[in-house]
């Protein structure tokens, strides 16, 4: 029955008691999963995964699009904080963010507004990429797109690609930094704040070879690999220097042996 084309859709917990029903076999879910994993049986099931992209949306130079999103924190008190952030797709830096008691479209105007001003000079217009939620596709939102100071794209209705910049962001500050710590309406403001900073400034980009956000997105960072590459290879060759001169009573030193 666990191998049966016949009860594929059925899971294994569910296959055990229908079993007992049909008058087959008596055994508890547990023994059913206990002899599914000794003895190797594969449920019969084939399911066709589309292919995931590697590589996301990506641009040539910092401004020329922005990811805007909001994530709920809920809070020791049981209350909700709605964080607020936009980020820059070239360099990954966090342009502006703020945290709400409440769920309003005037966050996501003021976010974006603060991004604007604080914006690298542009000759075009910088695209926020948003989803389609009611805080980024509402009245205030749209006055200040029709502004021109903005450009507006749908995620998987306008463009189809995701918001997953972004959405990668919210994971890595929460799992790695604020689910760290016992969160109020109070400390969460704080934490957020730091994180930012360290994020920005300090935080080297696996994507960047070294370099952080910041350093991106001003362009102040171009030597930074470089450097690496060079300590990285005077690191290797001193180690290999140690390595070779190191010798104990049973082992004489390479030196001593010729």
């Amino acid at each position: 029955m666990a191998t049966s084309p016949e009860y594929r859709h059925l899971p294994t917990g569910t296959l055990a008691v229908l079993a007992q029903r049909l008058g087959k076999v008596w055994a508890s879910p547990s023994t059913w999963h206990r002899l599914v994993r000794q003895r190797g049986w594969r449920r019969p099931r084939l399911r066709l995964h589309p292919a995931k992209p590697k590589i996301g949306l990506r641009t040539t130079r910092a401004t020329e699009m922005w990811h805007i999103d909001t994530t709920v924190i809920r809070l020791l008190d049981g209350t909700r904080a709605y964080l607020h952030a936009v980020i820059d797709n070239y360099s990954r830096r966090i342009l502006a963010w703020r945290v709400a008691d409440t769920f309003a479209p005037v966050n996501s105007v003021s976010v974006l507004r603060e991004a604007s001003r604080a914006a690298a000079p542009s000759d075009t217009p910088p695209v926020v990429l948003a989803d389609a939620g009611a805080e980024n596709v509402n009245a205030q939102v749209d006055a200040l797109i029709q502004t021109g100071v903005l450009r507006r794209l749908l995620a998987f209705t306008e463009l189809k690609v995701s918001n997953s910049m972004i959405e990668a962001w919210w994971r890595t500050l929460k799992h790695q930094w604020l689910f760290l710590h016992s969160l109020d309406s109070v400390t969460v403001r704080r934490l957020v704040a730091f994180y930012v900073d360290e994020h920005n400034r300090v935080l080297p980009h696996s994507a960047f070879r070294g370099q952080t956000p910041d350093e991106m997105y001003f362009g102040t960072g171009d030597a930074v690999s470089a450097d690496l590459t060079s300590r990285a290879a005077a690191a290797r060759r001193a180690r290999v220097e140690a390595n070779r001169s190191a010798s104990c009573a049973t082992c004489p030193s390479v030196g001593a042996a010729a």
